[in-house]
């Protein structure tokens, strides 16, 4: 594996600021962003005019004491200043730590906490949860509004996001391997693990992206992913702006929205899950302007029925990219991932690392540049970030894939333990964690059930404590429920809760989860 200190970088005396600044001049009054709120009127930024938003904004966190390197909490759903906050931040040389806006409490407070983030830029219907469980901020700004939603009194110590707007802040040299933001990822053990994204990464996956589903400089790119994750930001957003294209930003992803603001708009591309696809196609498809779609497999039945382009691709947090795609128009079969993209090295082994044959499950391992087609480390995670690599450089990515004897790459499933609720990956042993917390649960272990909207969604298996009353027993699925919904995103909550007398074994002390996932999808 090789460290970017070995070569010569493509992105030499360039970051995320220079970037900017080339398009403003570039683009300057071609349309950028359009927003297009739930309920409201629609509002424009030019590229001009979004550069200026970014350096006037990135004043105002200077003067309020954010340096180069200091970690700044942006905690929003897809709007404009959701935008602007990330890019201001990379203009200053800050480090925008991006976090998950269905996270409550106490995963906030994890995202401000260990990474130490100096201060937070979030929206009023978070803000009081942000100001409650972040207490080491030093200070926390407020968008004017909630779209659609009653006002919220701002907490005490915080301030308008409008009042950062200041003088535009002069560029900086740049420093392409400077840190840029940081990704949360699903972690395997607890906890989600913060990926470092250099500038150089972030302007990687821009160019990488926007070349491989062949993005045009009049397109126009519909987003409802969010944008705190590796798809809505770089494989959408990020790839659209390296071409000079509008973006056309909805706040999540809504049916029965879709549809009339694709067509108001004329949107040419845009990205989508297995959830939204389901929706989408049974909401009803009407004539529409799209000729591409980036989804996570090739489904030409699929695509005829829509009448657009698939571009399939798999990719992670860690490497920016569709490390493996099946580029725009390819003849491929049912179902394949792709192909491995120019820029990595992909192997498929055995648990002995051996190369798997054709036809044959393995283990996925990536090769890259550290800080330029793959995430630089884990912050603050010397030991997780050792750990991730093997001997050879190779990242674990921690999925099963198939090589078929004609050379396309399959999704078998994921050697970690990790669920893909409707898009969203999901940490079994982090819904663990809260539910062995519950008063009364001796053990407990969580699988995915197969569910028809979502893909998958959790199930809990629970071990009483021993003793417990019958009275207490019978409560105990709603208490576990109830503590998850206090200390987890929604999506995470486990839908169902079961007590079982002992948790399938298999080996010494290792809990069967393949019994417990074929338990799961029986009646309960």
């Amino acid at each position: 594996m090789l460290a970017h200190e070995d070569h010569v970088s493509p992105f030499a005396g360039q970051d995320i600021a220079s970037w900017l600044d080339g398009l403003a001049r570039r683009r300057a009054d071609h349309p950028f962003l359009i927003f297009a709120p739930f309920e409201g009127p629609r509002s424009t930024l030019t590229y001009a005019g979004f550069a200026d938003a970014v350096a006037r904004v990135a004043s105002g966190l200077a003067a309020r004491g954010v340096r180069p390197g200091d970690r700044v909490l942006v905690h929003l759903e897809n709007c404009p200043e959701t935008l602007i906050a990330r890019f201001a931040c990379a203009w200053l040389g800050a480090i925008c730590v991006g976090s998950n806006a269905l996270a409550v409490g106490p995963e906030i407070a994890w995202f401000a906490e260990s990474t130490g983030a100096v201060a937070a830029i979030t929206q009023p219907k978070f803000a009081a949860a942000v100001n409650a469980h972040c207490k080491g901020l030093r200070w926390i700004a407020v968008t004017e509004t909630d779209v659609g939603a009653p006002p919220v009194e701002r907490p005490a110590r915080a301030e308008s996001f409008a009042a950062l707007f200041g003088e535009p802040l002069p560029r900086r040299a740049p420093d392409p391997f400077a840190p840029a933001s940081i990704m949360f990822t699903t972690g395997t053990t607890g906890r989600p693990k913060g990926a470092v994204w250099t500038h150089a990464n972030v302007l990687w996956g821009a160019k990488v992206n926007a070349a491989q589903q062949g993005m045009r400089a009049d397109d126009v790119s519909q987003i409802f992913l969010p944008l705190y994750h590796v798809v809505g930001l770089s494989w959408c957003l990020h790839s659209a702006m390296w071409a000079g294209g509008t973006i056309v930003l909805q706040p999540r992803f809504s049916a029965s929205r879709y549809w009339d603001v694709a067509m108001e708009q004329r949107a040419t591309v845009g990205g989508q899950v297995f959830f939204t696809l389901n929706a989408l196609e049974a909401a009803g498809i009407p004539r529409h302007n799209f000729r591409q779609w980036i989804v996570a497999r090739h489904e030409p039945a699929r695509m005829a029925r829509f009448g657009v382009d698939f571009v399939a691709g798999w990719g992670m947090t860690e490497m920016l990219t569709q490390a493996i795609y099946c580029e725009p128009g390819a003849e491929a079969p049912e179902g394949v991932i792709g192909r491995p993209a120019q820029g990595y090295r992909v192997r498929v082994v055995d648990e002995a690392g051996a190369r798997v044959r054709p036809g044959e499950a393995g283990r996925l391992m990536v090769g890259g540049v550290r800080g330029l087609s793959i995430f630089r480390d884990y912050f603050d995670a010397e030991k997780t970030t050792a750990d991730a690599f093997d001997a050879h450089g190779y990242f674990d990515t921690g999925d099963r894939v198939v090589v078929g004897e004609d050379g396309w790459l399959r999704f078998g499933d994921r050697f970690k333990d990790v669920l893909k609720v409707g898009g969203e990956g999901v940490s079994a042993s982090e819904i663990e964690r809260v539910v062995n917390a519950t008063p009364g649960v001796k053990e407990c272990a969580v699988v995915a059930k197969p569910d028809r909207d979502y893909g998958e969604v959790p199930i809990a298996f629970v071990v009483p404590l021993p003793g417990l009353s019958p009275a207490a027993a019978r409560a105990l699925p709603e208490a576990v429920l109830a503590r998850c919904r206090d200390n987890l995103a929604k999506f995470k909550a486990p839908r169902e809760v079961r007590l079982l007398d002992a948790l399938p074994m298999v080996g010494f002390g290792k809990v069967a989860k393949a019994k417990l996932r074929e338990m799961a999808g029986e009646a309960g």
